[in-house]
């Protein structure tokens, strides 16, 4: 359900200042959020980690070389209140309109991997869930929804780590200050026990509560972001 969404949009809703934290602060929130959340999906993918690694590099590749070129300019050009926001409601649209789609197929080939590779990559917007998009592109490829679950999560754990990585060399190259490994720590907890528990969602054969939370989060944060205070 996106982490950098939830980043942008949950604070200002609740009125927190995350948005006033340093930038090296905010980064090793990240950094937390994806150190949390692999150990969540190894343990739900365990024995099918290792399954079908050439077509699993097709779904890796797009969202690696694309993130390593722009992911800071997406970031700094769409990582706005309203961006995000509209981010959010789009993908909860765009996974509705996907789900309605017929069921054709149980095994994905080539061409569905690399689909959900490049979705993953779409995930570098800040408020697209990096799960909802390889879920929307595997349905409207004729996926079932066993089969298009089952490849999101695969597909989801080369990703997460390799920017968990990545996210985490830059942080520890600007330094980390000692006050924040705390909440750091805390924040990777969290991000684990929260992907644990959404893993029944994402197995699940309809996804359309959880589309409408992130329309419902989206407006509520459009809202806010008009009226400020």
């Amino acid at each position: 359900m996106s982490s950098s969404g939830h980043l942008a949009l949950v604070p200002r809703l609740l009125g927190w200042d995350y948005a006033e934290l340093p930038a090296e602060a905010r980064k090793t929130f990240e950094v937390a959020l994806h150190a949390g959340s692999a150990p969540a999906l190894a343990l739900a993918l365990r024995g099918q980690v290792g399954r079908d690694p050439h077509l699993l590099a097709l779904t890796f590749l797009p969202p690696a070389v694309i993130g390593l070129v722009f992911e800071r300019p997406i970031e700094q050009r769409l990582g706005g209140l309203r961006s995000v926001a509209v981010a959010q409601i789009l993908a909860g649209l765009a996974l509705v309109a996907a789900d309605l789609r017929p069921e054709r197929r149980d095994e994905p080939n080539a061409l569905d991997h690399l689909a959900v590779g490049f979705a993953q990559a779409a995930a570098l917007v800040p408020g697209v869930s990096r799960s909802g998009a390889a879920l929307t592109a595997a349905r409207l490829r004729g996926l079932s929804r066993s089969a298009a679950a089952s490849l999101s999560l695969r597909a989801a754990l080369p990703v997460t780590v390799g920017a968990g990585l990545l996210k985490g060399v830059r942080a520890a190259r600007d330094g980390v200050p000692a006050e924040l490994r705390r909440p750091a720590a805390v924040g990777a907890a969290a991000a684990c026990v929260s992907a644990l528990a959404a893993l029944p969602l994402a197995r699940g054969t309809r996804w359309r509560g959880v589309a409408l939370y992130r329309v419902v989060l989206g407006l509520g944060a459009l809202a806010q972001s008009r009226n400020p205070t």
